[in-house]
């Protein structure tokens, strides 16, 4: 199995805290298109979703309906702990293979997940993410627009996204994000994909 699906591999990282990739906050540009979002109760997911900053942030924000999963059970009894006045409610924790996932959702917000899976995985990413979404659903985030020298995480360019992603998705927005944190400043990709209806 693939380190970027194996649950030891990311149990370790959280108990070693080799999590060079949490920016210990909900990233500005996620925050600024969350700021938008008028309907509190659209479906939303967030896979391999962390510590879940964003869900913490959602929360406070009203929103009603948020799924998290991730395949470290270690992350997720956390998660489940830190938010346990809405788990179960206004949020859904669950421990798993984001792939063996169902279910249908409005949005789905990537933050670091897809740079956690080794890029033999991307086809089936999209074709999953795809699936999960109801007509005229969206997918948003960011993507890396630069390489590593390994992995995880793995890079890719704006070139290679398009290759992928289209034409099953509507690519609403892919263009270098002008908000940032610094040390990323340069290096990330903003996103909106749509699911057609």
């Amino acid at each position: 199995m693939s380190l970027s699906l194996n649950k030891a591999f990311w149990d370790n990282r959280y108990l070693m805290d080799q999590t060079g990739w949490d920016l210990g906050e909900v990233s500005p540009p996620l925050k600024g298109y969350f700021n938008q979002l008028k309907n509190k109760s659209v479906r939303i997911l967030i896979p391999g979703c962390g510590n879940a900053y964003e869900a913490a942030w959602l929360m406070e924000m009203g929103f009603e309906n948020v799924t998290l999963v991730d395949i470290s059970g270690i992350l997720v009894n956390e998660l489940k702990r830190k938010l346990v006045q809405y788990d179960g409610q206004r949020v859904h924790i669950i421990e798993g293979n984001f792939f063996d996932l169902s279910g249908e959702f409005d949005l789905i917000v990537e933050q670091t997940f897809f740079c956690a899976l080794h890029p033999s995985f991307r086809r089936q990413y999209s074709n999953k993410m795809f699936e999960l979404l109801a007509p005229g659903g969206s997918l948003v985030g960011l993507l890396f627009n630069r390489e590593f020298e390994s992995g995880p995480p793995f890079g890719g360019s704006l070139y290679e996204y398009r290759e992928l992603f289209f034409p099953q998705w509507e690519i609403k927005t892919l263009a270098p994000c002008y908000n940032s944190i610094i040390p990323r400043s340069g290096s990330e990709l903003f996103f909106i994909f749509q699911k057609p209806k």
